[in-house]
């Protein structure tokens, strides 16, 4: 249903929501590393395909990692020891990075324009969004290798993953759908209408919601996903009921 402007603006928002998971790289990263060593960020430098590692206790840039065309989305595995960013310019890669060494140990195939990017609680496995190609890649992180490709909507451009690690949630940017897919199999459970134009996905701590910003119409709209039985609240200001 959407036009080619759509798409050119899901294009935009899939930036926005990479900068979002910029942050959250940063945050796994603080999460994850020993104490006794320094924290740092992961930040992606689209124009020039590299990504900047920056001493948090510093704030200087400490390495200039040269990895795919239009890094994006960047996650950080809970035990800090691997950084998975996600190429969007034409190149469909994700580039694989040790973080005691910054370097790029693994380019993994995947499909088109990688967008978003999420590692399970387990470290054992990276949910990448592919957004022209209307996939997501699942990755073996023991072998950085495609292990399974989901066909979701139109344009998906986020992910994020449940607390229990069991589910993966897709929000598709050309359909106003979010795709649920159950992680052992590997296939959709649940296809979810939210908003115009989802965007970015991000599930509470309890693992019984997940939030979905919705770009248009102007001003956008958040919709709140029950994860127990994937219905949404989207209009709860006018008091009305969910809908499944």
């Amino acid at each position: 249903m959407q036009g080619n402007n759509s798409k050119r603006s899901c294009a935009l928002l899939a930036r926005g929501f990479a900068a979002l998971s910029v942050i959250l790289a940063l945050v796994g990263a603080l999460s994850a590393r020993p104490a006794e060593a320094a924290p740092f960020a992961y930040v992606t430098n689209s124009a020039d395909g590299t990504v900047s590692v920056i001493d948090t206790a510093t704030n200087t840039v400490v390495a200039t990692i040269t990895v795919g065309s239009g890094p994006g989305a960047v996650a950080v595995t809970p035990d800090g020891k691997r950084a998975y960013v996600g190429n969007e310019t034409n190149s469909g890669t994700v580039s694989v990075i040790d973080t005691a060494t910054n370097t790029v140990v693994a380019t993994v195939p995947v499909g088109t324009n990688a967008g978003g990017v999420a590692v399970t609680p387990d470290g054992t496995h990276v949910y990448v969004a592919n957004s022209r190609s209307g996939t997501v890649s699942g990755i073996d992180t023991v072998n950085n290798a495609v292990v399974a490709t989901v066909a979701v909507g139109s344009f998906p451009i986020g992910v994020a993953v449940t607390p229990d690690g069991k589910h993966a949630y897709v929000p598709n940017g050309g359909d106003g759908t979010v795709s649920v897919i159950e992680t052992a199999s590997n296939t959709v459970t649940a296809t979810v209408p939210v908003g115009v134009d989802p965007t970015g996905v991000a599930i509470t701590p309890d693992g019984k919601h997940a939030y979905v910003t919705n770009a248009f119409p102007n001003p956008g709209t958040v919709s709140v996903i029950a994860t127990a039985s994937n219905t949404w609240w989207p209009r709860s200001r006018w008091g009305l009921p969910p809908v499944g």
